[in-house]
């Protein structure tokens, strides 16, 4: 059957455009393609919140690419860290960037304390913490637990019980002991007891010392070391790192439990500060010695400098707080048992004085002249040039 010649014409012309059509679709295929191939090689994957693999490879400060606080402590064999919050962790990718990339320790601010862990008699809740020490194992950082005895934040089940001393010790010992048992392992070094003195070296008068009596303090370091035999623990206080009546108190403390074996560790000095309160560099120094020779590790625990509302708009101000960091540093890094320098947070944003601007970076995450002054003595201590320098907009924001 033989078509007439305009509806064959009209079908070659169909045949035709559909051919074009195809064509056309492939090219864009095509094109689309090459595209999403580009980007991917130009885009750096961002870190996800359980990222198994890690990912913690920085720049070499040999190569002179910019690198990091975490990659020159690592040089010097220095723990550098930071307290770590779950609400910024878990809603701000920023927060997570940089404290992955910048420091190799955490001390987990909250989630570990009795009130959040322990709110019930018969009910743990290792959620938040969990999460957090997972996060700090993908990503090769070392854990401090914090705190196992504390005065402050203790839930009424306890507070309002009316248990006998026996009844007291059977709670603290199973508290310490769930605690340190489910993070062996996990949790390096543990601040077992933090603030019992007055800074005139007397006890605190806390529901423990009420219920137990001063051996509380002891029976604490001994049901932790029960529970992890390889955990470092810690006594961690404020105003202990000079010479002073507190002081004398923790160093004549940790001589009696060295020479009748209770297993202690290291210190605390938590060094919550301030620019017009600049520390003793000397008594610290000599603190720092006097412990050593006991063979008890030191640790900065809670760092931070304030910086008054007044103040914050001057640049002499910022100097001064980056002058403090710096000077903190510098006396850890000469001291022989000074193994980690650990800061109370690392954004202003969320700090706990966060009227004060006391840390490193700034609310919107710019490091600020204390984190350049910190970069600039590891990398010296490290043999290595300084290989980052504040933003110039960074820099003008501090310097007016």
């Amino acid at each position: 059957m033989r078509l007439p010649v305009n509806r064959a014409l009209l079908f070659i012309s169909f045949f035709f455009a559909l051919a074009n059509i195809c064509l056309i679709i492939q090219l864009i295929n095509h094109t689309a393609e090459t595209r999403v191939n580009e980007t991917s090689r130009n885009v750096q994957p961002t870190p996800a919140l359980n990222n198994r693999s890690g990912g913690t490879d920085q720049p070499s400060p040999a190569s002179g690419k910019q690198t990091s606080l975490r990659e020159l402590a690592k040089k010097k064999n220095l723990l550098i860290g930071t307290s770590l919050r779950h609400w910024p962790f878990t809603r701000e990718h920023k927060y997570r960037e940089i404290l992955y990339r910048e420091f190799n320790t955490i001390t987990i601010e909250n989630a570990m304390k009795i009130e959040n862990i322990h709110p019930q008699p018969d009910h743990y809740n290792f959620s938040e913490s969990d999460l957090l020490v997972d996060f700090a194992s993908d990503h090769q950082m070392k854990v401090r637990g914090h705190t196992l005895v504390w005065d402050k934040g203790l839930p009424t089940w306890i507070t309002e019980g009316k248990y006998s001393k026996e009844e007291t010790k059977r709670i603290l010992k199973e508290h310490i002991q769930m605690i340190v048992s489910h993070y062996k392992g996990k949790v390096f070094a543990w601040d077992v007891v933090n603030e019992a003195f007055h800074d005139d070296g007397t006890y605190r008068d806390n529901f423990w010392f009420r219920s137990i009596g001063p051996e509380y303090i002891e029976l604490a370091f001994r049901w932790a070391h029960e529970a992890d035999p390889d955990a470092l623990l810690f006594y961690n206080d404020y105003n202990n790192e000079g010479s002073n009546a507190k002081s004398d108190t923790i160093y004549q403390m940790i001589s009696d439990f060295k020479k009748r074996g209770v297993p202690i560790h290291g210190v605390g000095f938590q060094l919550h500060t301030a620019i017009d309160q600049k520390p003793d560099l000397k008594a610290i120094s000599k603190n720092m010695k006097r412990l050593a020779d006991l063979n008890i590790q030191v640790h900065i625990t809670e760092l931070d400098v304030k910086v008054n509302k007044k103040q914050a708009a001057t640049k002499e101000a910022w100097d001064q707080q980056a002058e403090i960091y710096g000077d903190l540093l510098k006396t850890c890094l000469s001291a022989s048992n000074c193994k980690a320098f650990i800061m109370w947070g690392f954004t202003d944003r969320h700090s706990w004085l966060e009227e004060y601007s006391p840390l490193i970076f700034d609310k919107n995450y710019n490091p600020k002249p204390a984190y350049q002054k910190l970069i600039d003595i590891l990398s010296q201590s490290a043999g290595f040039p300084a290989t980052f320098r504040l933003p110039s907009s960074v820099a003008a924001a501090h310097r007016s």
